[in-house]
């Protein structure tokens, strides 16, 4: 059995917890409100914008070169994405500057923060568990949210959706990169690392949807 399918296989159940939460399990189906699409971009920006310097963070702290490179290779990759979401805001009425000085909710706040303190506390593979997660759930989800998005809002040529388009089936090939990068750590204590790490943030990330569907059922009941 290869890593990554040691990694598949014990996350499993954190996985389907996420894709249980009630607005991950229906948007890509029934869409939502523009407020709410709004809401989801503000939260992704506010980690969107972190991407390169954790992945540069992780880079700092590794010895390991292979893994150093491949961060690398992550950061120029990821270089620039939260300037697409402000783009997004735009086109869907939002105001991006707004977002841009903003602050996120507290679940993007406390994912941020862990991820920091994972890199530098407990080891720079923990940022492997957060792009498991975050890639992993965006090529699950994305592209079919953006199309029904659209649907829903009428938006013509898929203006409002770059950042959901540009992370979903495109994405593949960093799925791909995932696999062989993972599947070349051999050190179980470094996979057990990855592993928990992964669990961790399929929690963290859900809990993020999860304030989203609270907020969305409050602004309902008002």
């Amino acid at each position: 059995m290869s890593f990554h399918e040691r990694l598949t296989r014990e996350t499993a159940a954190a996985r389907e917890s996420f894709l249980a939460i009630p607005l991950v399990a229906n948007a890509p189906r029934t869409g939502g409100t523009r407020e709410l699409y709004l809401a989801f971009l503000t939260e992704a920006y506010h980690h969107v914008k972190h991407t390169f310097p954790l992945l540069a963070l992780a880079a700092s702290r590794t010895t390991d070169e292979r893994y150093q490179a491949a961060l690398l290779e992550y950061m120029e990759e990821e270089r620039g994405h939260e300037k697409w979401i402000l783009d997004d805001i735009r086109a869907m009425g939002g105001d991006a500057e707004a977002v841009r000085t903003g602050q996120p909710g507290q679940a993007c706040r406390v994912m941020v923060g862990f991820t920091y303190y994972a890199i530098e506390h407990v080891s720079p593979y923990a940022m492997l568990g957060s792009v498991h997660v975050l890639e992993g759930m965006s090529v699950l989800l994305a592209d079919q949210l953006a199309a029904t998005l659209a649907k829903t809002f009428g938006s013509a040529g898929g203006a409002g959706f770059s950042y959901l388009t540009s992370h979903g089936s495109l994405d593949q090939a960093h799925v791909a990169f995932f696999r062989a990068l993972v599947n070349g750590i051999e050190d179980t204590a470094v996979q057990d690392i990855i592993i928990d790490h992964s669990r961790m943030f399929h929690r963290l990330y859900g809990d993020i949807f999860r304030e989203l569907g609270a907020r969305a059922e409050l602004s309902r009941a008002a």
